[in-house]
C-alpha cells in the first residue's frame, strides 16, 4: 500500500541527491498523471520528470507559457501522492520575475517536488526544439538561479539553457558555466544536435549534466549508455508517455466511431484486474473492511 503507508522522514530533495550520487546514468521518464507515475515506479524508475509541455498538452493547451503555477503545483502533488518518489518539475521560466521564482519554488517544494528545472527563455516561451526562441540576459538567469536557492536550501536546481540555437555553442557554454557558478546543481543544454555537441558541453561543465531524449526534435536518438559515455548523469524522456497515450486513445476512438465496437482494441488494453492491482484497489478495500470491522467491534464492546 504505497500511498496508504509511506515513509516521508527524508525530504524528496535529499532522496534525489542520494540517487544522483549512485554510479551510472539515471533514466527519468516523464509522467503526465498519477497513473502513468505509478506505472513508471512499478517498472523500477527512481525519479520522475514532470514536463510543462506534457501537462499543458494534457489540458488541451499548447506549451507557450499558458500553464499556471497552481495547475503545475496540483499536478506535482498528484504525482508525489501517487508514488512518493522524487520528481523533477519543469517550471519553464519560473512564472515571472525573480520574486515570482521564489514563490514558485516554495509552492512546488510544499507540493512534493524534489528538483526544479528553470530555463533562460523569455516569454512567450517555446518548446526547446522549435525555432524562434528568445532568451533573457545571462544576468537575469543568474538572478533566477540565485532566487531558487534563496527559496530553498534543499531543492535540487536544474538550469536549462536554450542558447545553442539562438546564440551558438560558444555562448551556450558561457551561459552554462555562469549558471553553474550561480549555484545550479545540474546543467541542461537543450536541443543539442550531435555527439560532438554533447561531448563539447561535457568537457566544459563540472556539475552533473542532463540530456533530453525527446522524440521528433533536433536531437538524434541516442541510448542512455551513449549519454553516459559522454559524461551525462541524467537523461529525460519528457513527453513519451503522453504521446503513446494520445496515439492509443485516438486509435480506440476511431474504432468505436467507425466500427461501433472496441473489441479490436482489447489486446491493447490493461485488464480490469491489472488496473486494480496497479492502483491498489484491493488494499483500499481491505483497509475499509478492517476499519469497519474495528468500529463495529468497538461499538459492541
Amino acid at each position: 500500500m504505497s500511498w496508504l503507508i509511506q515513509n516521508r522522514d527524508q525530504s524528496p530533495s535529499s532522496r534525489f541527491r542520494e540517487i544522483l550520487n549512485k554510479p551510472g546514468i539515471i533514466k527519468v521518464p516523464g509522467a503526465h498523471d498519477g497513473l502513468s507515475a505509478i506505472l513508471a515506479k512499478k517498472t523500477g524508475f527512481e525519479i520522475l520528470y514532470l514536463s510543462g509541455g506534457a501537462v499543458s498538452a494534457s489540458k488541451g493547451i499548447p506549451d507557450v507559457g499558458l500553464l499556471t503555477l497552481s495547475e503545475l503545483a496540483e499536478k506535482t502533488k498528484e504525482l508525489y501522492r501517487a508514488t512518493n518518489i522524487p520528481i523533477l518539475v519543469d517550471i519553464d521560466t519560473g512564472f515571472g520575475s525573480t520574486l515570482n521564482v521564489i514563490r514558485t519554488v516554495r509552492e512546488l517544494e510544499e507540493s512534493g517536488a524534489a528538483a526544479v528545472q528553470i530555463e533562460d527563455q523569455d516569454l512567450p516561451k517555446k518548446c526547446g526544439h522549435l525555432n524562434g526562441k528568445k532568451l533573457i540576459s545571462e544576468e537575469e538567469m543568474i538572478q533566477k538561479i540565485q532566487a531558487c536557492r534563496q527559496a530553498s536550501k534543499d531543492m535540487v536546481i536544474v538550469a536549462r539553457t536554450d542558447a545553442l540555437s539562438v546564440e551558438g555553442m560558444e555562448q551556450a557554454i558561457k551561459r552554462a558555466k555562469a549558471y553553474e557558478k550561480a549555484g545550479a546543481d545540474v546543467i541542461f543544454p537543450e536541443a543539442l544536435k550531435s555527439e560532438e555537441d554533447f561531448i563539447q558541453f561535457s568537457n566544459e561543465i563540472n556539475v552533473h549534466l542532463l540530456a533530453n531524449m525527446t522524440e521528433f526534435g533536433k536531437t538524434p536518438y541516442y541510448s542512455d549508455k551513449q549519454f553516459e559515455e559522454w559524461g551525462y548523469k541524467l537523461v529525460i524522456y519528457p513527453v513519451s508517455s503522453l504521446r503513446v497515450t494520445a496515439y492509443a486513445v485516438e486509435q480506440l476512438f476511431k474504432d468505436i466511431y467507425n466500427k461501433g465496437t472496441q473489441v479490436d482494441q482489447l489486446q491493447n488494453m490493461q485488464t480490469r484486474e491489472d488496473l486494480y492491482q496497479t492502483i491498489e484497489y484491493y488494499a483500499y478495500e481491505d483497509l475499509d473492511n478492517t476499519i469497519a470491522k474495528t468500529v463495529l467491534e468497538s461499538q459492541k464492546g
